[in-house]
C-alpha cells in the first residue's frame, strides 16, 4: 500500500559521517574519536567451553552520554563454523532481541563470579574452534577473528591515530565498533534499503538500519526491514573465500562502510556478534539461517503468478480480473484483495456493500474448486470503534502498546487506531482468535501483513478531535486529521546521537510509534522498534499454522533477522521505472542473503505508471522473482498483463517457461528450507573464483545453474549477459549455446517478447509441460533436460527434485507425503547413462507422474545413438518411443566462421515413473 510519506531523495553528502557519525556535529563540535577504549581487566573460561571476561572504561567522557563502566565480555565457539561475541553492561540487565522470539543460547548471568580471573593479562591471547579463531589484545582492549585454515582476518577492531575510527564505545544509548577490511573485500547485506550501485556495498554510501515506512523509490534509505548482517568475500590468490558477520542488535544503527573499513553506531541495546566462517557463500547462508531460522516451506500454488490491485473497488472487478486472465491465457494462481475488501478499511471484516459475503464465499468456491486461491490485506492497527468486535475483545485482553498507561494512539487507513503488543504473549493468543474467527467468515488462503514498520500517518500524542470528522471524505487519505503534540520530553524520543532517519535524520518517532511507549514488561519502543513486523509475523504464522493444518502463506513488508522462517517479502512500494526494475534485482538477491528467499517485487511498478514497453520487460523479469506479482496503487492506470495485447504475449512466453519450471522452483524451495540456500541467487554464489561477477547486478541464477539476463534498458533489443566460464545452453532454444573457457561477455538478441534464460553445464533439470495453473501444471509429465560441457567425450550431470502434498505445514521426508529424487547422468567412452535414486518413491507412484521425455545436451558427434536401453531392457521400435537427434552450434561473436559443434539427442515417449529407480543408456554413434 501507499507510503505515507513523501518521496525522500538524500538532500546531502554525509562527509561528517565519514569521521565521526551522522550526529556528532552537534554534540561533538570537533568530531574528535571518542574516547579511549576498555582495557580488559580479566578474564578466564566457562565450564561449557567459552570464555568471559571485563572490560573497564579507560577514561570517560559524556560525548553522547556517560560511559558504562564496567562490561561483560562472552565469548563461545557455538559450532564448528559460527563464533559468538557478547559485549554487555557488567552490573545493569540490558536490553536484547527476545530470546522467545529469535531463540538461540543465552549467554552467562550477569556478575559471574570470576574464578581464576588474571588480574594483569597477558597482551595477546588467542582462543581457537575448529574453524575460526578469536584473539584479543588486552589494553587498549580490542578483538580480532581470524580463519584458521589460513590467517585471514576477517575482523579487527583494533585502531590507530592514523585510523578513520575509534576505539570501542560503550554508552547507554550509543555503542560504536569498527573493523578493517582488506580493500579487495566484497561486501553484501546491511539491508533493507534500495542500492543504486548494485548489489555490492558501495563505500560512503549511508547504510541506516531502522524500519521506516518511505517508499523503495528512496535511494540509499533506511527501509521497511532491518537486517545488520554482512557477507564479505574475498579472492586470495585465486582461490575464493567468504564469511558473514551479523550483528544482532535491534536498535537504531548508522554503518559506514568506507571501503577499508566498517563502523558501527548504535543508539541503544549490546554488542552480539556472530561470525560464520563460510567459507563459500552457500555455506555461509547455511550457517546463518542454522542460527535465525530455516526458510519457511511455501505451497506449491505460491510460486505460481499472483495479480493485485490497491482499487479493486468490488467483487464484479476481481471476477473480470480472473476471467481476463483466462481468456487472454495467460496464469494465474492467485487473486488479491488490497483494503477495497474491507468494511471501513478495518481489519477481520469484509464490506457488505461492494463485496457482500455471500457472493464473495461463492466466487472463492468456484476458485477453490479449479485450484486459485485468495489472499488479503491486514495492517496492524486496530480501529479506535466502540463497536467493532476485534476492538472490543482488544481492550478487554488489554493488548495494545501503551503511554501514560493508557493505549498509544495513532491514524491510519480506517482512522484512529490502537498497535497491538506482539511481544505480550496475550496479544498473540488474541491475535491468532481473531484470524480463526476471520477464516471462519472469509476462508482466504494466506495473509497479507503490511504498514507494520509500524507506520503511522501522524507523529506525537495523539487525540480524536472533537467536532470534526477524521479522516474526511471516502477515498484513501494519509494526512493526519487527529489533535497531536509532540513527544521530546524523554532521551528516548530525541536521542543524544542521531541516525541517519528516512535518509535525512528524521525524528525516529516521525510517523511510527512513539519511541518512549511502553510494550509489555516494560519494554520500550525505542528498543523494540525494528522487531514490531517481525513479532506480527511470528503471531501471525501462529495463528495461520491453527487453521485446518494448512501449510501458512505469510507476504510482510516488514522484516527483521530471522523473518524468512516465517514469511515472504515483497519490496514495497516501487516505481514505474526502467531504474526501479533494476534496482529490484539487487534487493531479490540481498534478501537470499538475508535468510528471505521468498522476495518479488510489484511487477510493472506500484506507483503510476509503467509504459507498456517497460511491462513487457518487466514480466520478462519478475515471471523469474522467486514471488511473482503484479501489484498496482489505486491512482495508477491499470496494468493487469492483460491490458496490452504485446505484454500479454510477453507474460505469456515467459510465464510459460515459468510453469514449466514450478517443479524445479518448488525443488528450490525445499533446498531453502533445509539449508537456506537462496532461490534467486547472485552470480558469484556459484562461480565464487570468478571475480568479474562479484558484482553483476543485472543478471541472477535461480538455484545454481538457470542464468536470467534481462533488458533492463529503454528501446534495446540486445542485452549484453555476462557468461561465467564452462557452457550456457538456451533454455528456450537448446540448440544455441555459449562457451568459453575463461569467461565471456556477449551481445544476445533480446527482441521485445524475449527473455534470455540459460542452463549450465553439469545439471539436469526437471521440468513439466506447463498450463494456466500450477494444479493443472503439476499433474503434466516431466522432462529431465541433461546437459554437458559441450563437445565433451567425459562428463557428469546431477539434479533433484522434491515432491509433496503442499499443504502440510510441515515440508520434510518421512511423512508419507512426499518424495525425493536424485538425478544422475555420466558420459565415458561414447557411452551415455543416466540414472535415479528415489527416497521414499510410493507419493510420486500414487499420483502417477511419470518421465515423459529426457534431453542430453552437448554431446559429441552428430550421430543417433544405438543399444538404447532402459534398465537393462534393450528399447526397440513398435512402442510410442521416439528418439530424435539435433546439431547445436555456437559462434563466437567476431568469429562468425568459426563454428562449435555438439549434439542434443532427444528421447520422448517414455512411461518412467518418476517415484521408481531406473537406469537409461545408449551408445553414440560414430561422427560423421
Amino acid at each position: 500500500m501507499a507510503s505515507h510519506l513523501a518521496s525522500l531523495y538524500l538532500s546531502f553528502f554525509l562527509l561528517v559521517a565519514l569521521t565521526c557519525g551522522v550526529g556528532a556535529a552537534t554534540s561533538s563540535p570537533n568530531c574528535t574519536k571518542i574516547g579511549q577504549g576498555y582495557h580488559l581487566i580479566s578474564i578466564e573460561e566457562t565450564s561449557e567451553g567459552g570464555l568471559i571476561g571485563h572490560l573497564q572504561v579507560k577514561k570517560k567522557n559524556n560525548i553522547y552520554g556517560s560511559d558504562i563502566q564496567l562490561l561483560q565480555l562472552y565469548v563461545k565457539h557455538e559450532t564448528d563454523n559460527r563464533l559468538r561475541v557478547h559485549i554487555t553492561d557488567a552490573e545493569k540487565q540490558r536490553w536484547e532481541v527476545p530470546y522467545n522470539l529469535l531463540p538461540r543460547e543465552q549467554p552467562p548471568a550477569l556478575k559471574q563470579t570470576i574464578g581464576r580471573s588474571r588480574k594483569n593479562p597477558i597482551t595477546v591471547s588467542e582462543y581457537a574452534g575448529s574453524e575460526l579463531i578469536f584473539s584479543y589484545t588486552a589494553d587498549p582492549f580490542s578483538f580480532a577473528v581470524k580463519r584458521k585454515s589460513n590467517g585471514q582476518v576477517l575482523f579487527d577492531s583494533s585502531w590507530d591515530d592514523t585510523d578513520a575510527f575509534g576505539p570501542l564505545v560503550f554508552k547507554d544509548q550509543y555503542l560504536e565498533i569498527s573493523t578493517k577490511l582488506p580493500k579487495d573485500s566484497s561486501l553484501y547485506g546491511l539491508g533493507e534499503n534500495t542500492q543504486p550501485h548494485g548489489i555490492k556495498l558501495y563505500p560512503n554510501d549511508p547504510y541506516t538500519l531502522y524500519t521506516t515506512d518511505i517508499s523503495a523509490i528512496n535511494l540509499n534509505a533506511d527501509l521497511y526491514g532491518s537486517h545488520p548482517v554482512y557477507m564479505d568475500l574475498r579472492n586470495v590468490g585465486g582461490e575464493p573465500f567468504a564469511h558473514a558477520v551479523l550483528l544482532l542488535n535491534s536498535n537504531g544503527m548508522d554503518v559506514f562502510y568506507r571501503g577499508t573499513s566498517l563502523t558501527y553506531k548504535v543508539i541503544g541495546g549490546v554488542f552480539d556478534f556472530y561470525f560464520f566462517s563460510g567459507p563459500t557463500p552457500l555455506n555461509v547462508v547455511d550457517q546463518y539461517t542454522s542460527l535465525i531460522g530455516r526458510p519457511a516451506p511455501m505451497p506449491y500454488w505460491s510460486f505460481g503468478f499472483h495479480q493485485c490491485r490497491w482499487g479493486y473497488h468490488n467483487l464484479s472487478v476481481i471476477e473480470e480480473v480472473v476471467d481476463s486472465y483466462n481468456k487472454a491465457q495467460i496464469p494465474l494462481d492467485v487473486i488479491w484483495n488490497d483494503d477495497d475488501h474491507m468494511d471501513g478499511k478495518k481489519d477481520f471484516t469484509v464490506n457488505p456493500v461492494n463485496y457482500p459475503r455471500p457472493k464473495l464465499l461463492a466466487f472463492l468456491d468456484k476458485i477453490h474448486r479449479i485450484g486459485m486461491h485468495y489472499i488479503v490485506i491486514i495492517d496492524p492497527g486496530i480501529a479506535v470503534n466502540a463497536s467493532y468486535g476485534v476492538y472490543q475483545r482488544g481492550m478487554a485482553n488489554d493488548v495494545f502498546i501503551k503511554y501514560d498507561g493508557d493505549p498509544f494512539m495513532a491514524q491510519v487507513w480506517p482512522g484512529a487506531l490502537y498497535f497491538p503488543d506482539f511481544l505480550n504473549p496475550k496479544t498473540v493468543s488474541w491475535w491468532g482468535d481473531e484470524i480463526r474467527r476471520f477464516h471462519e467468515l472469509l476462508p482466504v488462503d494466506g495473509l497479507w501483513i503490511d504498514m507494520n514498520e509500524v507506520s503511522n500517518f501522524c507523529s506525537g500524542k495523539c487525540t480524536i478531535p472533537k467536532g470534526k470528522q477524521c479522516p474526511t471524505g471516502t477515498g484513501p487519505n494519509s494526512t493526519c486529521c487527529l489533535d497531536c503534540k509532540n513527544i521530546t520530553k524523554t532521551r528516548w524520543d530525541d536521542p543524544p546521537y542521531k541516525i541517519n532517519a528516512s535518509g535525512i535524520q528524521a525524528p525516529i518517532g516521525h510517523k511510527t510509534i512513539a519511541t518512549s511507549a511502553v510494550h509489555y514488561n516494560g519494554v520500550l519502543e525505542y528498543d523494540a522498534h525494528s522487531i514490531y513486523g517481525f513479532s506480527q509475523t511470528v503471531a501471525t504464522h501462529k495463528g495461520l499454522q491453527g487453521l485446518q493444518g494448512k501449510r501458512p502463506f505469510i507476504l510482510s513488508r516488514s522484516t527483521y533477522v530471522g523473518s524468512g522462517k516465517y514469511a515472504a517479502h515483497w519490496t514495497g512500494d516501487n516505481k514505474g521505472t526502467w531504474e526501479d526494475l533494476r534496482y529490484s534485482i539487487s534487493t531479490m538477491l540481498n534478501f537470499g542473503i538475508f535468510g528471505v528467499p521468498m522476495i518479488g517485487s510489484d511487477i510493472c511498478g506500484f506507483y503510476p505508471a509503467p509504459t507498456e514497453e517497460l511491462c513487457n520487460r518487466w514480466i520478462e523479469v519478475g515471471a523469474f522473482y522467486p514471488f511473482s506479482r503484479d501489484h498496482a496503487s489505486h491512482d495508477s492506470p491499470r496494468q493487469e498483463l492483460y491490458q496490452w495485447e504485446s505484454v500479454a504475449e510477453s507474460a505469456r512466453n515467459a510465464l510459460g517457461m515459468r510453469y514449466k519450471l514450478l517443479p524445479y522452483l518448488y525443488t528450490l524451495n525445499y533446498e531453502a528450507h533445509i539449508s537456506g540456500a537462496p532461490i534467486a541467487r547472485p552470480l558469484f554464489f556459484s562461480f565464487p573464483s570468478y571475480t568479474s561477477c562479484y558484482g553483476t547486478s543485472t543478471q541472477f541464477l535461480l538455484g545454481k545453474g538457470l542464468m536470467i539476463s534481462p533488458v533492463l534498458e529503454q528501446g534495446k533489443t540486445q542485452v549484453n549477459a555476462l557468461f561465467p566460464p564452462g557452457t550456457w545452453y538456451s533454455l528456450p532454444n537448446p540448440t544455441s549455446f555459449i562457451t568459453s573457457k575463461n569467461g565471456v561477455n556477449v551481445n544476445l538478441n533480446a527482441p521485445l517478447h524475449v527473455v534470455n534464460v540459460h542452463l549450465y553445464q553439469s545439471i539436469i533439470l526437471p521440468m513439466q509441460q506447463g498450463g494456466l495453473l500450477s494444479k493443472q501444471a503439476r499433474m503434466t509429465p516431466f522432462t529431465l533436460m541433461v546437459t554437458f560441457p559441450a563437445g565433451a567425450t567425459e562428463g557428469e550431470a546431477q539434479g533433484n527434485l522434491y515432491l509433496d502434498d503442499d499443504e502440510l505445514p510441515e515440508m520434510k521426508l518421512g511423512s508419507g507425503a512426499s518424495t525425493y529424487v536424485d538425478f544422475y547422468a555420466s558420459l565415458k567412452q561414447g557411452s551415455v547413462k543416466i540414472w535415479s535414486q528415489v527416497q521414499e518413491g510410493e507419493f510420486a507412484l500414487d499420483k502417477g507422474w511419470i518421465i515423459e521425455k529426457i534431453s542430453v545436451l552437448g554431446l559429441e558427434g552428430n550421430a543417433a545413438p544405438s543399444s538404447l536401453q532402459l534398465d537393462s531392457v534393450p528399447l526397440v521400435g513398435g512402442s510410442d518411443m521416439e528418439v530424435h537427434t539435433s546439431d547445436q552450434k555456437y559462434s563466437p561473436e567476431g568469429q562468425e566462421d568459426y563454428e562449435q559443434k555438439a549434439t542434443m539427442v532427444d528421447v520422448s515417449g517414455l512411461k518412467i515413473p518418476v517415484g521408481k529407480n531406473f537406469a537409461m543408456t545408449w551408445k553414440m554413434g560414430v561422427s560423421r
